[in-house]
Protein backbone atom coordinates (compact mmCIF):
# COMPACT_ATOMS: atom_id res chain seq x y z
CA UNK A 1 0.00 0.00 0.00
CA UNK A 2 1.21 3.52 -0.79
CA UNK A 3 1.67 6.02 1.97
CA UNK A 4 0.68 9.50 3.10
CA UNK A 5 3.40 12.06 3.69
CA UNK A 6 2.50 14.22 6.69
CA UNK A 7 4.38 17.52 6.62
CA UNK A 8 4.45 19.78 9.65
CA UNK A 9 5.03 20.20 13.33
CA UNK A 10 5.49 18.03 16.38
CA UNK A 11 5.55 20.22 19.48
CA UNK A 12 5.02 20.20 23.21
CA UNK A 13 1.45 21.13 24.09
CA UNK A 14 1.50 22.91 27.44
CA UNK A 15 -2.14 22.68 28.53
CA UNK A 16 -3.10 25.39 31.00
CA UNK A 17 -6.54 25.37 32.58
CA UNK A 18 -7.80 28.62 34.06
CA UNK A 19 -11.12 29.82 35.46
CA UNK A 20 -11.36 32.23 32.55
CA UNK A 21 -9.03 33.85 30.06
CA UNK A 22 -7.44 36.95 31.61
CA UNK A 23 -8.11 40.47 30.45
CA UNK A 24 -5.23 42.91 30.08
CA UNK A 25 -3.80 43.68 33.53
CA UNK A 26 -5.80 40.93 35.27
CA UNK A 27 -4.30 38.26 37.52
CA UNK A 28 -5.73 34.74 37.19
CA UNK A 29 -4.62 31.51 38.82
CA UNK A 30 -3.90 28.26 36.99
CA UNK A 31 -6.17 25.47 38.19
CA UNK A 32 -4.17 22.73 36.47
CA UNK A 33 -1.51 22.31 33.82
CA UNK A 34 0.05 19.42 31.97
CA UNK A 35 2.12 18.77 28.88
CA UNK A 36 1.87 16.28 26.07
CA UNK A 37 3.13 15.64 22.57
CA UNK A 38 1.13 17.65 20.06
CA UNK A 39 1.35 19.64 16.85
CA UNK A 40 -1.10 19.44 13.96
CA UNK A 41 1.01 17.16 11.78
CA UNK A 42 1.93 14.83 14.61
CA UNK A 43 -1.68 14.46 15.74
CA UNK A 44 -2.82 13.74 12.19
CA UNK A 45 -0.06 11.16 11.76
CA UNK A 46 -0.92 9.47 15.05
CA UNK A 47 -4.47 8.84 13.86
CA UNK A 48 -3.06 7.31 10.67
CA UNK A 49 -0.93 5.09 12.89
CA UNK A 50 -3.94 4.02 14.91
CA UNK A 51 -5.82 3.07 11.74
CA UNK A 52 -2.83 1.17 10.39
CA UNK A 53 -2.60 3.49 7.38
CA UNK A 54 0.98 3.78 6.05
CA UNK A 55 2.53 7.22 6.56
CA UNK A 56 5.75 9.13 7.13
CA UNK A 57 5.89 12.13 9.44
CA UNK A 58 8.18 14.77 8.00
CA UNK A 59 8.93 17.04 10.95
CA UNK A 60 12.17 18.66 11.99
CA UNK A 61 12.91 17.97 15.67
CA UNK A 62 14.96 20.71 17.27
CA UNK A 63 16.80 21.07 20.54
CA UNK A 64 16.26 22.77 23.86
CA UNK A 65 13.92 21.51 26.56
CA UNK A 66 10.98 21.30 24.14
CA UNK A 67 12.97 19.60 21.40
CA UNK A 68 14.34 17.02 23.83
CA UNK A 69 10.80 16.28 25.04
CA UNK A 70 9.52 15.84 21.48
CA UNK A 71 12.49 13.65 20.59
CA UNK A 72 12.01 11.34 23.58
CA UNK A 73 8.25 11.10 23.12
CA UNK A 74 8.53 10.26 19.41
CA UNK A 75 11.11 7.59 20.20
CA UNK A 76 8.88 6.21 22.97
CA UNK A 77 5.98 5.85 20.53
CA UNK A 78 8.15 4.27 17.84
CA UNK A 79 7.83 7.15 15.38
CA UNK A 80 10.80 7.40 12.97
CA UNK A 81 12.67 10.71 13.33
CA UNK A 82 13.95 11.65 9.89
CA UNK A 83 15.23 15.14 10.70
CA UNK A 84 17.01 16.10 13.94
CA UNK A 85 18.50 19.56 14.36
CA UNK A 86 19.42 19.88 18.06
CA UNK A 87 21.34 23.09 17.34
CA UNK A 88 18.04 24.87 16.57
CA UNK A 89 15.24 25.43 19.10
CA UNK A 90 12.00 23.47 19.02
CA UNK A 91 8.91 25.50 19.85
CA UNK A 92 5.83 24.77 21.92
CA UNK A 93 2.13 25.54 22.06
CA UNK A 94 0.44 26.97 25.15
CA UNK A 95 -3.14 25.71 25.09
CA UNK A 96 -5.41 27.81 27.31
CA UNK A 97 -8.70 26.20 28.34
CA UNK A 98 -11.36 27.84 30.50
CA UNK A 99 -12.73 25.70 33.34
CA UNK A 100 -16.08 27.46 33.03
CA UNK A 101 -16.17 27.29 29.25
CA UNK A 102 -17.25 24.73 26.69
CA UNK A 103 -13.81 23.18 26.26
CA UNK A 104 -12.80 25.55 23.47
CA UNK A 105 -9.09 26.30 23.47
CA UNK A 106 -7.01 29.35 22.71
CA UNK A 107 -3.45 28.89 21.48
CA UNK A 108 -0.28 30.88 22.08
CA UNK A 109 2.33 29.35 19.81
CA UNK A 110 6.11 29.66 19.96
CA UNK A 111 7.32 28.59 16.51
CA UNK A 112 10.64 26.82 16.17
CA UNK A 113 12.41 24.61 13.65
CA UNK A 114 9.46 22.20 13.59
CA UNK A 115 7.39 24.55 11.42
CA UNK A 116 9.96 24.65 8.61
CA UNK A 117 10.28 22.48 5.52
CA UNK A 118 13.07 21.92 3.03
CA UNK A 119 12.98 19.19 0.39
CA UNK A 120 16.21 17.86 1.88
CA UNK A 121 14.11 16.75 4.88
CA UNK A 122 12.79 13.95 2.64
CA UNK A 123 16.15 12.33 1.87
CA UNK A 124 15.57 9.40 4.28
CA UNK A 125 11.88 8.94 3.41
CA UNK A 126 10.67 6.47 0.77
CA UNK A 127 9.24 9.14 -1.54
CA UNK A 128 8.51 6.62 -4.32
CA UNK A 129 5.64 5.20 -2.25
CA UNK A 130 3.93 8.56 -1.57
CA UNK A 131 0.54 9.12 -3.19
CA UNK A 132 -1.00 11.64 -0.78
CA UNK A 133 0.18 14.51 1.39
CA UNK A 134 -1.18 16.36 4.42
CA UNK A 135 -0.21 20.00 4.96
CA UNK A 136 -1.27 22.61 7.52
CA UNK A 137 -1.73 26.35 7.14
CA UNK A 138 0.81 27.17 9.86
CA UNK A 139 3.65 25.73 7.79
CA UNK A 140 2.43 27.44 4.60
CA UNK A 141 2.43 30.76 6.47
CA UNK A 142 6.06 30.24 7.59
CA UNK A 143 9.06 31.59 5.68
CA UNK A 144 9.62 28.16 4.09
CA UNK A 145 5.98 27.86 3.02
CA UNK A 146 6.80 28.31 -0.65
CA UNK A 147 9.16 25.34 -0.45
CA UNK A 148 6.20 23.10 0.42
CA UNK A 149 4.20 24.54 -2.46
CA UNK A 150 7.06 24.11 -4.94
CA UNK A 151 7.47 20.49 -3.81
CA UNK A 152 3.77 19.83 -4.41
CA UNK A 153 3.96 21.48 -7.83
CA UNK A 154 6.54 18.87 -8.81
CA UNK A 155 4.08 16.10 -7.93
CA UNK A 156 0.66 16.74 -9.49
CA UNK A 157 -0.08 13.04 -9.00
CA UNK A 158 -0.40 13.52 -5.22
CA UNK A 159 -3.74 13.85 -3.47
CA UNK A 160 -3.19 16.80 -1.14
CA UNK A 161 -5.19 17.35 2.06
CA UNK A 162 -4.89 20.90 3.34
CA UNK A 163 -6.03 22.06 6.80
CA UNK A 164 -5.55 25.86 6.78
CA UNK A 165 -6.61 26.25 10.43
CA UNK A 166 -7.84 29.29 12.36
CA UNK A 167 -5.24 31.58 10.75
CA UNK A 168 -6.69 30.93 7.30
CA UNK A 169 -7.20 34.64 6.62
CA UNK A 170 -3.56 35.40 7.46
CA UNK A 171 -2.05 33.05 4.88
CA UNK A 172 -0.58 35.24 2.11
CA UNK A 173 -3.03 35.45 -0.79
CA UNK A 174 -0.54 34.37 -3.44
CA UNK A 175 0.30 31.20 -1.52
CA UNK A 176 -3.35 30.39 -0.91
CA UNK A 177 -4.29 30.92 -4.55
CA UNK A 178 -1.46 28.68 -5.72
CA UNK A 179 -2.56 25.87 -3.37
CA UNK A 180 -6.16 26.17 -4.52
CA UNK A 181 -4.97 25.90 -8.12
CA UNK A 182 -3.28 22.59 -7.23
CA UNK A 183 -6.66 21.07 -6.40
CA UNK A 184 -6.13 20.57 -2.68
CA UNK A 185 -8.82 18.94 -0.55
CA UNK A 186 -9.60 21.49 2.15
CA UNK A 187 -10.45 20.35 5.67
CA UNK A 188 -11.69 23.23 7.82
CA UNK A 189 -14.36 24.18 10.33
CA UNK A 190 -17.61 26.06 9.92
CA UNK A 191 -16.30 29.48 10.93
CA UNK A 192 -13.18 29.17 8.80
CA UNK A 193 -15.16 28.15 5.73
CA UNK A 194 -17.55 31.08 5.92
CA UNK A 195 -14.85 33.64 6.75
CA UNK A 196 -12.78 32.47 3.79
CA UNK A 197 -15.61 32.44 1.26
CA UNK A 198 -17.79 35.24 2.62
CA UNK A 199 -20.81 32.95 2.36
CA UNK A 200 -23.66 32.83 4.88
CA UNK A 201 -24.04 29.05 5.13
CA UNK A 202 -21.64 26.14 5.20
CA UNK A 203 -23.38 24.58 2.21
CA UNK A 204 -22.72 27.70 0.15
CA UNK A 205 -19.16 27.85 1.49
CA UNK A 206 -18.50 24.23 0.50
CA UNK A 207 -19.75 24.84 -3.04
CA UNK A 208 -17.65 27.99 -3.38
CA UNK A 209 -14.52 26.18 -2.19
CA UNK A 210 -15.16 23.36 -4.66
CA UNK A 211 -15.60 25.92 -7.43
CA UNK A 212 -12.13 27.25 -6.65
CA UNK A 213 -10.33 23.92 -6.16
CA UNK A 214 -12.29 21.38 -8.21
CA UNK A 215 -11.77 18.97 -5.31
CA UNK A 216 -13.91 17.67 -2.44
CA UNK A 217 -14.11 19.71 0.76
CA UNK A 218 -14.74 18.64 4.37
CA UNK A 219 -16.19 21.04 6.93
CA UNK A 220 -16.50 20.15 10.61
CA UNK A 221 -19.53 21.58 12.41
CA UNK A 222 -18.66 21.00 16.07
CA UNK A 223 -21.65 19.78 18.01
CA UNK A 224 -23.64 19.65 14.74
CA UNK A 225 -21.45 17.00 13.10
CA UNK A 226 -19.64 17.38 9.77
CA UNK A 227 -20.30 17.66 6.07
CA UNK A 228 -18.46 16.88 2.86
CA UNK A 229 -19.10 18.04 -0.68
CA UNK A 230 -17.76 16.24 -3.75
CA UNK A 231 -19.05 18.61 -6.40
CA UNK A 232 -22.27 16.70 -6.88
CA UNK A 233 -23.72 15.94 -3.48
CA UNK A 234 -23.49 17.30 0.05
CA UNK A 235 -23.00 14.55 2.62
CA UNK A 236 -23.85 15.11 6.28
CA UNK A 237 -22.74 13.04 9.27
CA UNK A 238 -24.44 13.68 12.62
CA UNK A 239 -22.40 14.33 15.76
CA UNK A 240 -21.39 11.54 18.13
CA UNK A 241 -22.60 12.13 21.67
CA UNK A 242 -19.74 12.90 24.05
CA UNK A 243 -18.72 14.96 27.07
CA UNK A 244 -16.27 17.70 26.13
CA UNK A 245 -13.15 18.17 28.29
CA UNK A 246 -11.29 20.30 25.76
CA UNK A 247 -11.22 20.67 21.97
CA UNK A 248 -7.45 20.41 21.54
CA UNK A 249 -6.70 18.25 18.50
CA UNK A 250 -10.34 17.81 17.47
CA UNK A 251 -9.81 19.10 13.95
CA UNK A 252 -6.47 17.33 13.54
CA UNK A 253 -7.89 13.98 14.61
CA UNK A 254 -10.87 14.45 12.31
CA UNK A 255 -8.57 15.18 9.38
CA UNK A 256 -6.39 12.18 10.16
CA UNK A 257 -9.45 9.94 10.32
CA UNK A 258 -10.79 11.25 6.99
CA UNK A 259 -7.43 10.57 5.30
CA UNK A 260 -7.30 7.08 6.82
CA UNK A 261 -10.87 6.27 5.84
CA UNK A 262 -10.32 7.36 2.26
CA UNK A 263 -7.13 5.29 2.21
CA UNK A 264 -9.24 2.22 3.00
CA UNK A 265 -11.75 3.01 0.26
CA UNK A 266 -14.57 4.50 2.33
CA UNK A 267 -16.95 6.95 0.68
CA UNK A 268 -17.04 10.60 1.75
CA UNK A 269 -20.20 9.90 3.74
CA UNK A 270 -18.52 7.00 5.53
CA UNK A 271 -15.26 8.91 6.01
CA UNK A 272 -16.80 11.87 7.84
CA UNK A 273 -18.98 9.49 9.86
CA UNK A 274 -15.94 7.55 11.08
CA UNK A 275 -14.03 10.80 11.67
CA UNK A 276 -16.82 12.11 13.91
CA UNK A 277 -16.36 9.09 16.18
CA UNK A 278 -12.62 9.74 16.42
CA UNK A 279 -12.89 13.46 17.17
CA UNK A 280 -15.63 12.78 19.74
CA UNK A 281 -13.18 10.56 21.64
CA UNK A 282 -10.45 13.21 21.44
CA UNK A 283 -12.54 16.02 22.93
CA UNK A 284 -13.65 13.73 25.76
CA UNK A 285 -10.13 13.66 27.20
CA UNK A 286 -7.49 16.25 28.04
CA UNK A 287 -5.10 17.01 25.21
CA UNK A 288 -5.23 16.03 21.55
CA UNK A 289 -3.65 12.58 21.68
CA UNK A 290 -5.44 9.23 21.85
CA UNK A 291 -3.70 6.31 23.48
CA UNK A 292 -4.04 2.84 21.98
CA UNK A 293 -6.67 1.88 24.55
CA UNK A 294 -8.69 4.99 23.72
CA UNK A 295 -8.60 4.20 20.01
CA UNK A 296 -9.61 0.59 20.59
CA UNK A 297 -12.78 1.89 22.22
CA UNK A 298 -13.41 4.13 19.23
CA UNK A 299 -13.20 1.14 16.91
CA UNK A 300 -15.61 -0.81 19.08
CA UNK A 301 -18.11 2.03 18.85
CA UNK A 302 -17.98 2.34 15.06
CA UNK A 303 -20.86 0.92 13.03
CA UNK A 304 -20.03 -2.65 12.02
CA UNK A 305 -19.97 -1.94 8.29
CA UNK A 306 -17.32 0.74 8.77
CA UNK A 307 -15.19 -1.53 10.98
CA UNK A 308 -15.32 -4.21 8.32
CA UNK A 309 -14.30 -1.83 5.55
CA UNK A 310 -11.19 -0.67 7.38
CA UNK A 311 -10.36 -4.24 8.34
CA UNK A 312 -10.67 -3.76 12.09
Amino acid sequence: MNQTLVIGSAVVDVIVRVEHLPKCGEDVHVSRQSRSLGGCAYLVSDILRHFGAPYSLCTAVGGGMYGDFVYEQLKKRGVPIYVRKPEEENGCCYCLVEDEGDGERSFIVDHGIEYTFHESYLENIDTDSIDSVYICGLEIEEYTGWEIIHYLEKHPEYTVYFAPGPRIMRIPTDRMEKLLSLGVILHLNEGESMAFTGKDTVEEAAKEIFRRTGSPVVITLGEKGALAYDGKEIFFAPPVKTSVVDTIGAGDSHAGAVISARRFGLSWQEAITAANYVSAAVVAKEGGQLEDMDFAKVLESLPRDLREKIGK
